[in-house]
């Protein structure tokens, strides 16, 4: 097997950390980017190289990009940004440009189920507006991996489990969504840069190993943490912006939020593909819930 040379933009981030050590294990060299070089400081022991560049600052990036034989790249939260779909766009642009700059040949973007619309998607609609600023660039071979909601997001529920005694969020109870594990995530796009066989623009989506509906997701978060009769409410979507909001996100914030949480309970944010076989992590969500049970019990 050739050893190649990655670039990994958020690389202490649940996904990015991932993508990191198993690129490592196999062998390649890898360029680790992330905003905080503390947290940085532990890849460079597992025997990555380290940059801190600013995400926006397409010459920095340029910089670091250059020579790799492939990049992976996702637009970082940052859910303290006075207009977070304004932050989007401008990494997102600075991204591209890198791309464009330094030449790269092969790039996997972290995008999202959804992102096949155009609008009406909340934070997801400028994941479509990335994917189509990529497809410009000539010579460019994109992969565009969408994974479906993180079961990470769970983790958002324990306040309300213990001041209220409810699951609750904005999710229609009877909506399956396929929830995926971030670590799962991470192995799936490492194998797919390990490859390194996509060309053009290719679409990719990813899911768990079941889809679960937010009134099982309950189920099974209350067994996981002792509470085997914990309720699952759907909140109405104003009660919900005001709840986002008391807990410190700004107004534009949580509309976007509340947006794309009414994509899912309509229908516009969905798979295009057959989430199975090779299109499903391994974790469970009753392996996963260990990990809430865990949070909950320190909470």
């Amino acid at each position: 097997m050739s050893k190649r040379i990655y670039t990994v933009l958020g690389a202490t981030g649940h996904i990015g950390q991932v993508i990191t050590e198993e690129l490592l294990k196999k062998g390649h060299t890898v360029m680790a980017l992330g905003r905080d070089p503390k947290k940085l400081t532990p890849l460079k022991e597992k025997g990555a190289h380290i940059m801190s560049p600013a995400f926006n600052d397409s010459t920095a990036l340029t910089e670091a990009f250059k020579g790799a034989d492939g990049v992976f790249t996702m637009i970082p939260p940052s859910y303290g940004a006075e207009d977070f779909g304004v932050y989007q766009n401008q990494t997102g642009e600075a991204i591209a440009q890198a791309l464009k700059d330094s030449d790269v040949k092969h790039h996997l973007l972290l995008s999202s189920i959804g992102a096949d619309k155009p609008a009406g998607t909340g934070p997801i609609a400028n994941l479509y507006s990335q994917e189509k600023r990529l497809e410009k660039i000539s010579g460019l071979n994109n992969l565009f991996l969408r994974p479906s909601s993180f079961m990470e997001n769970i983790f958002w529920a324990i306040p309300i489990i213990k001041g209220m005694g409810i699951y609750g969020s904005p999710m229609r109870a009877d909506l399956p969504i396929p929830m995926v594990a971030t670590h799962d995530i991470g192995v799936k796009a490492a194998e797919l840069l390990d490859k390194l066989d996509f060309t053009g623009n290719t679409v990719f989506e990813l899911g768990g190993p079941k889809a679960h509906t937010m009134k099982e997701v309950a189920s099974i978060v209350g067994k996981a943490i002792g509470k085997p009769d914990l309720a699952y409410v759907q909140f109405p979507y104003e009660d919900a912006k005001k709840g986002m909001m008391g807990s410190g996100m700004n107004a534009k914030m949580a509309d976007m939020m509340i947006e794309m949480n009414k994509a899912f309970n309509d229908g516009l944010v969905m798979p295009t593909q057959s989430l199975t076989g090779d299109h499903q992590g391994h974790t469970s969500l009753e392996e996963f819930v260990k990990f809430v049970a865990g949070a909950y019990a320190q909470a």
